[in-house]
């Protein structure tokens, strides 16, 4: 039996494939809370439109548009720009430290010199966050997809 490929979307309007056995399996997993984003980990999932592959004799393709190139000079798909952000993410989470709930106060031992410097990630609160930044510590917000919360391989 082959496989059902479905476009679909979460409610921050991220784009992604979802591959299941038939679209009433993908109605089971998806009442059962079972289909997630893969770029934030929304469950807020639904169905959109996929554009059909036509074959009209005498059509053309539009010409590609080179706002976004890869490597080759050819547009980057949707598939393409959310892999690479979750390769990006997988290196920040490589190369930094979880300090989970105690990100703000690790932050200012650090900007103080009372830490060892490197880089950090863990949870906060927007108002610690905006404190961080008046204080004049560089903070970015950054949404991990529950994937990327697993143990890496």
């Amino acid at each position: 039996m082959g496989m059902k490929v479905l476009d679909l979307t979460c409610e921050h309007a991220h784009r992604f494939e979802g591959w299941f056995q038939s679209a009433e399996d993908f109605e089971s997993q998806l009442e059962r809370h079972l289909v997630e984003c893969p770029i934030c980990g929304s469950r807020a999932v639904h169905r959109v439109p996929s554009a059909p592959r036509l074959n009209l004799s005498g059509a053309t393709a539009p010409a590609p548009r080179n706002d976004a190139p890869g490597a080759d000079g050819q547009p980057l798909n949707v598939s393409e720009l959310q892999a690479r952000w979750l390769r990006m993410m997988r290196q920040v989470i490589e190369h930094t430290e979880d300090v989970g709930e105690q990100f703000a106060e690790e932050a200012r031992r650090i900007h103080y010199d009372e830490a060892p410097a490197r880089g950090i990630r863990g949870v906060t609160t927007s108002d610690d966050a905006r404190a961080l930044l008046d204080e004049g510590i560089d903070v970015t917000p950054l949404p991990l997809p529950a994937l990327l919360k697993e143990p890496l391989q």
